[in-house]
């Protein structure tokens, strides 16, 4: 498994839902950025189980336990800043162990890594998103001093049509006061970037950048982001980015997520032998990945500005 995200700006990884601990390991952090634990602690809790019966009934504090990078001063040394999340309320279905899940990683993993056994296949859950919003709470405090304001918010969340159904969500986030000229022109494109990072947390099906697909409907003299004779945009129809590199105005995307696999009542499946099984609904998930993904996509976001920060010519960091 690749365990790696970034390039400058790096978390690494490991653990799942069913280990003693999530650890991670973030690289590429300036030396004497300021750690704010108490910020890290506010960006633990947006993500943490709420109290409603739409949230999974699986409780974690999420205390985060800083082994190494980071001085008594609460100063980033420059070294790798290393951390654990205890996993504190682990529970084992033992039903469910050998059944294939619906539309979850269970056939995939099986097929890629021969696991027979779903818990095995904590990699997939996204309980691991609380490493990355670790990793983003700490490139947000690196974008601090430069202005870069991050906000994610659910624009609509299906509807269930039975009770303990999940349903899907699409969610949207800005990015202001991003300077102009991150990004690379080809493969390594702001929005590609963006795009990647986005399309890689759980659940995750589809991501758009400014007008997104609705540009596809329209002409190039209604898309046309025409500029004043000072440079400033009369429209922002790009989201920000023009050529794969910000252009200095806001950042606008949006990400689609796939209603949870996990639902409450039981389902007809299959085994990892092909034989009919059924897989039993349980209240240990979330109903729908809003609101508890938003700091994840904000996390995301900010690692993906920190690191083409770090790797521009023209940052100061």
């Amino acid at each position: 498994m690749r365990e790696t995200f970034g390039i400058i700006y790096k978390l690494t990884d490991m653990g799942g839902t069913h280990d003693p601990f999530l650890e991670g390991v973030i690289e590429g952090c300036p030396k004497g950025t300021p750690i704010d634990f108490e910020f890290i602690r506010s960006e633990m809790a947006r993500r943490a189980p709420k109290s409603t019966a739409e949230s999974t009934q699986r409780r974690e504090n999420d205390p985060v336990i800083f082994l190494s990078g980071i001085d008594d001063k609460h100063f980033a040394t420059g070294e790798p800043i290393r951390f654990q999340i205890p996993n504190q309320d682990i529970q084992i279905n033992e039903c469910n162990r050998h059944v294939i899940k619906p539309s979850h990683a269970s056939y995939a993993y099986f097929k890629k890594y021969g696991f027979r056994d779903n818990e095995l296949m904590g990699r997939a859950s996204a309980r691991q998103t609380a490493c990355r919003v670790v990793a983003g709470a700490i490139a947000k405090l690196i974008l601090r001093p430069h202005g870069i304001v991050i906000a994610a918010e659910t624009l609509r969340t299906g509807t269930p049509t039975r009770e303990g159904d999940s349903v899907g969500a699409l969610v949207q986030c800005r990015i202001q006061g991003l300077p102009a000229g991150l990004g690379e022109p080809v493969y390594d494109k702001f929005s590609a970037r963006l795009a990647y990072a986005m399309m890689s947390i759980n659940a995750a099906k589809g991501f758009e950048i400014g007008e997104g697909f609705d540009a596809a409907n329209m002409c190039g003299s209604q898309y046309n982001d025409v500029q004043n004779p000072d440079f400033s945009y009369k429209t922002n129809h790009d989201g920000g980015v023009q050529g794969g590199i910000t252009n200095g105005q806001e950042v606008c995307f949006r990400v689609a997520f796939k209603p949870i696999p996990s639902v409450r009542f039981d389902q007809q499946s299959i085994d990892f032998d092909g034989k009919p099984a059924i897989y039993y609904g349980s209240d240990r998930n979330d109903l729908c990945v809003a609101p508890r993904v938003l700091p994840v996509v904000e996390a995301m976001a900010a690692m993906v500005i920190a690191d083409f920060m770090l790797i521009s010519n023209n940052s100061s960091l």
